[in-house]
C-alpha cells in the first residue's frame, strides 16, 4: 500500500531537514523534496521515529504521495528561486491543496503569490519561522498568516512542532494574506536592534574599560541571569569562549568586523518609514551594519580625522552597571519600536494582529525570545489597543528607573568619540516621546516658506499659507 504523507517538505537544506524530521518526531509523516540527491540520502539515513518520513527528488512522486487535499511547506530561498519551484509544482496541484511559504519573503510578494494562486484555486500562505537549526529540530517559534479554514488543516501539526511555554505551544494564527512575513519581518528588524545594541555594550567593555574574552564572557553570562535573561544574551556569553581551532586564539578576535544582512531589517525599516512609523533604534542597526562593510574607509579615516583624547576617570563596576541598565531600557524601546510598526500595520493592512498573541509565540523558539516578553505580553493584554510600550506603567516605569544609565552612558561615549549610534538613538526615541512640543512647527514654516506647502495653526483647522518675504 502506497504510503500518504500528511505534509510535504521542498527544500531540504539545514531548515529543512530538521523540520521534517521534528514533523515525524511528533506522529505526523512528512515527505521531503530536493534536487539534490545528497541531501535526499541525508534524510534517508537518519533513524526512524514513531511516524513515517522519507524523501525523494523527483517531483511527481513526492506530491502523488501526499494525502488530500496536500500541504506542502516550501523552505527555498525568497525571489526568483521560489517562484521557479512555485512555477513547478503548481500544474500537478489542484484546487483545495495548500502551499506555505517558510522563507523570508517580502510581505507585498506573499500577497501577490497569494492572488496569482488563488485563481486556481490553490491556498497560499506565509509563514515566519524563527529558531535557526537548532529551532526547526527542537521547536521553533512560528507565524503562519493566510486563509483561515486553511490553517485549521495544519495547526495541529504546527502547534505540535512548535517550541512549548508553559505547555503553550509558539506559534498562532496572526490574520490573514501576508500577516505571517510581516510579523516575522518585524521581528528581524527588532532583532537587528537587539543585536547591535549588545555589539554597542561589547564596544564599550572593549575599548572603555579593555576587558577581557573571559571578563565579557562573564559580564554577559551575569546579565543573562538577571531579568535581562535572552537568547541573544545567552549565545553572546557562550561566544566569548570559543577557541579557534587554527590559530588557537577567540574566535572572536579573529573574525572581521565586517556584518552583512539578508534585507528583512532593511524592509522593517523601509515600511515604517512608508506607514511613518518612528524606529530610530532599528534604523541605526542597519545602518551599522551598512557602515561595517566600509573597512576599508575606516582604517584610513581612523588616521585622518580627530577625535577625543581617551582619559578615563569611571569606576569599572559603575560603568558595567549603567551599561546593563542602559542595555535593558535600550531593548525595551526597540521591542517598543517593532511592537508600534505592527500596531500600525494591523489597521493600515487590515491584519487584525493580536499584540499579545505575537508577544507570547515569541517567548520561546525564536532569536528575539527573552524574559521581557512575558512583560509585553501582559501589557498588551491589560490594553490590547495600546500605541507604545513605554505608555504601558510597568515598562515605562521599567524604563524611567534606567534613563539616567541610558544618559550617562551615551554621554561617556559622546565625550570620548565611542560610536553606539543605537543607544543614542534609543535614548533620543525616549526624550521625543515624552517631549509634548517638538519644533516641527519650524519645518511646516519652512516648507511653506519655500514651496508654498501650507501648515497648519495651533488656534484653527484648516491649512493656511504665508508670503514669508511680506513683513
Amino acid at each position: 500500500m502506497k504510503t500518504e504523507y500528511d505534509m510535504g517538505i521542498i527544500g531540504l537544506g539545514t531548515m529543512g531537514r530538521n523540520l521534517l524530521l521534528n514533523i515525524a518526531d511528533h506522529g505526523f509523516s512528512a515527505i521531503g523534496l530536493d534536487q539534490d540527491q545528497n541531501k535526499v540520502n541525508l534524510v534517508g539515513h537518519e533513524p526512524k521515529t514513531i511516524a513515517s518520513f522519507g524523501a525523494t527528488h523527483d517531483l511527481e512522486i513526492f506530491v502523488s504521495q501526499l494525502r488530500k487535499p496536500r500541504a506542502v511547506l516550501l523552505l527555498v530561498p525568497a525571489g526568483e528561486p521560489l517562484d521557479r519551484v512555485l512555477d513547478e509544482i503548481t500544474p500537478l496541484l489542484v484546487p483545495g491543496d495548500l502551499v506555505i511559504d517558510a522563507g523570508n519573503s517580502h510581505f507585498k510578494d506573499t500577497d501577490g503569490r497569494e492572488k496569482n494562486l488563488a485563481k486556481k484555486g490553490i491556498c497560499f500562505f506565509g509563514m515566519g519561522v524563527s529558531g535557526g537549526e537548532a529551532g526547526a529540530r527542537k521547536g521553533p517559534s512560528l507565524m503562519p498568516g493566510g486563509d483561515a479554514t486553511a490553517y485549521e488543516r495544519v495547526r495541529p501539526i504546527f502547534e505540535a512542532i512548535a517550541a512549548k511555554v508553559d505547555g503553550k505551544p509558539c506559534v498562532t494564527y496572526l490574520g490573514p494574506r501576508s500577516s505571517g512575513h510581516y510579523v516575522k519581518m518585524v521581528h528581524n528588524g527588532i532583532e537587528y536592534g537587539l543585536m547591535q545594541l549588545i555589539a554597542e555594550t561589547y564596544y564599550l567593555m572593549k575599548s572603555a574599560l579593555h576587558l577581557s574574552d573571559d571578563e565579557c564572557h562573564a559580564v554577559y553570562r551575569e546579565w543573562n541571569s538577571s531579568e535581562l535573561n535572552s537568547y541573544l544574551l545567552e549565545i553572546t556569553s557562550k561566544i566569548f569562549l570559543k577557541e579557534d581551532e587554527k590559530t588557537h586564539k577567540r574566535l572572536i578576535d579573529v573574525i572581521l568586523d565586517v556584518a552583512k544582512q539578508k534585507g528583512t531589517g532593511m524592509w522593517t525599516c523601509q515600511n515604517a518609514m512608508e506607514l511613518q512609523v518612528p524606529v530610530p533604534t532599528l534604523d541605526a542597526a542597519v545602518a551599522m551594519r551598512d557602515f561595517s562593510t566600509f573597512d576599508t574607509d575606516r582604517k584610513q579615516a581612523n588616521t585622518s580625522l580627530i577625535g577625543p583624547a581617551f582619559n578615563p576617570s569611571f569606576k569599572r563596576a559603575e560603568l558595567i552597571n549603567q551599561l546593563k541598565n542602559a542595555y535593558y531600557g535600550s531593548s525595551i524601546m526597540t521591542y517598543a519600536q517593532g511592537m508600534g510598526l505592527l500596531q500600525k500595520a494591523s489597521t493600515f493592512y487590515q491584519y487584525d494582529l493580536n499584540l499579545e498573541a505575537i508577544a507570547r509565540i515569541w517567548r520561546g523558539g525564536c532569536i528575539i525570545r527573552a524574559g521581557v516578553l512575558e512583560e509585553i505580553a501582559s501589557a498588551f493584554h491589560r490594553m490590547p489597543e495600546l500605541t507604545n510600550l513605554l505608555l504601558d506603567p510597568h515598562l515605562g516605569g521599567e524604563v524611567g528607573k534606567r534613563e539616567n544609565d541610558l544618559r550617562n552612558i551615551v554621554q561617556i561615549a559622546a565625550s570620548f568619540g565611542f560610536p553606539i549610534p543605537a543607544m543614542m538613538a534609543s535614548l533620543s526615541y525616549y526624550d521625543a516621546y515624552r517631549s509634548s512640543w517638538l519644533p516641527a512647527n519650524l519645518i511646516q514654516a519652512q516648507r511653506d516658506y519655500f514651496g508654498a506647502h501650507t501648515y497648519e495653526r495651533i488656534d484653527q483647522n484648516g491649512s493656511f499659507h504665508s508670503d514669508w518675504d511680506q513683513p
